[in-house]
């Protein structure tokens, strides 16, 4: 029997049609997978969402660095893509740019040629600041954070002269792709030698390693090791698995560079211990600092100003749970009451469209709550010969990681975030 006629037009218009939503969605999963580096667990959600309102079936395989997925449209055939790319939290305003589009799909007020459009504009955006203020933000970023190392005066000091080396080379970095890939190394030797050869000579400054702290620690994995942790907890065992490796590595990675400035000075090992100076910071310092912290934040992740005030109100919400509940139940509980509220906060304020999306509001609390300095001081102090003191870090770094990750958890599990709506499916791109 004779092909009716317009058979071969509409498979071709099917074909189209699959070859268009399949192109959004690997270069959507792609775009959530480079944007990961705080964990991947909404990754197949979203993709699995804006593929039911376009039509399509949609099976996705996730590790940390990598995507398998399969797209079938009824009508055109199944095709499967492997999608890879490194995690970052680099450009946090593509994430925000991310979440209003992926709700416009799922609610079917955008099909997949007029998303393909918006995903160009997203990826072809400039950042948000100019190179010299995400250098500002770095340094201030450090800034805020030095005085949980030690609260002096000589400690903010030393971290404006060494978070400016530590920024200029993240800066030079996003020009020279060479560089990029040696970066924690690179920073971590520069800062060692600079603070061991002039700021380090007087104990009473205190230890070398908690002057380096504060400069390294937009390099510190910190809030790799609790995404990977709380992926742990959540069941993303191939995922956590390997991000909590490749935080291991930069730990570790960090950790040699120290050592190598260390021994290009000539300074024995046994200066790598944690003595703490006297504190002589004002009360209202300590308390500033935060907004300090949370300005550089914004700054030094590309997140857009707008969402300044949340990110503020979660730093200060997280800090001072902290601070009270580590008062009743010690600093592990303390940590683990923390991560829960921060979890169940941020979701509550990322619900809806327009609103901040909930990584960029965890982003802030995961630092406040500082694992990574834990195991930065617990290896170098290994190193330095000091056993006790090291394993009793490392330990620290255990318990808290495992904390934060379960606190999430649970925050997650008492506010559950509601998932993008899925609108009706589609007919056409």
């Amino acid at each position: 029997m004779a092909r009716p006629e317009g058979e071969p037009a509409e498979a071709e218009t099917a074909e189209d049609r699959a070859e268009a939503v399949t192109g959004f969605l690997v270069r959507l999963t792609g775009l959530l997978l480079r944007t990961s580096g705080e964990g991947a667990e909404l990754i197949a959600r979203e993709v699995a969402a804006a593929g039911r309102a376009l039509g399509a079936e949609v099976s996705v395989l996730l590790v940390m660095d990598a995507v398998t997925l399969t797209v079938a449209v009824p009508g055109g055939r199944a095709r499967t893509v492997i999608v890879h790319a490194a995690p970052e939290v680099a450009r946090l305003d593509r994430i925000a740019a991310l979440k209003p589009l992926v709700a416009d799909v799922c609610a079917g007020r955008a099909g997949a040629a007029e998303a393909s459009a918006r995903l160009d504009r997203i990826e072809a955006s400039p950042a948000p600041y100019p190179w010299w203020l995400k250098l500002l933000g770095i340094v201030l970023f450090s800034l805020g954070f030095a005085p949980l190392m030690q609260p002096t005066w000589y400690e903010l000091g030393t971290t404006a002269v060494l978070a400016t080396l530590a920024a200029g080379l993240a800066v030079a970095s996003d020009r020279v792709p060479r560089l990029a890939r040696v970066l924690p190394l690179v920073a971590s030797v520069s800062v060692s030698v600079v603070t061991v050869g002039l700021f380090a000579g007087d104990p009473a400054h205190g230890g070398p390693v908690l002057l380096m702290l504060p400069a390294l620690f937009f390099f510190v994995p910190g809030d790799y090791l609790s995404a990977a942790a709380a992926e742990l907890g959540a069941g993303l065992v191939s995922t956590g698995a390997i991000r909590l490796v490749y935080a291991a590595f930069l730990l570790v990675q960090l950790c040699v560079g120290v050592l190598l400035g260390v021994y290009v000075t000539g300074t024995p090992t046994e200066a790598l211990f944690d003595t703490a100076a006297e504190a002589d910071l004002p009360r209202w310092a300590l308390f500033a600092s935060w907004t300090v912290f949370t300005a550089g934040t914004l700054l030094a992740f590309a997140i857009p100003r707008r969402f300044f005030w949340p990110l503020l109100a979660l730093v200060y919400l997280t800090v001072g749970v902290q601070s009270a509940a580590t008062v009743l139940i010690g600093e592990t509980g303390g940590t683990f009451v923390a991560a829960a509220v921060l979890a169940a906060a941020a979701t509550l304020l990322s619900r809806g469209p327009e609103r901040p999306p909930r990584l960029l509001l965890v982003l802030p609390g995961f630092f406040t709550l500082t694992v990574g300095s834990l195991g930065m001081r617990g290896l170098t102090t290994l190193v330095g010969g000091h056993v006790v003191d090291g394993f009793t870090d490392l330990l620290e770094l255990v318990l808290v990681v495992t904390a934060i990750a379960v606190g999430l958890v649970l925050g997650a599990t008492l506010v559950p975030e509601r998932g993008p709506a899925s609108g009706r499916p589609r007919t056409g791109p």
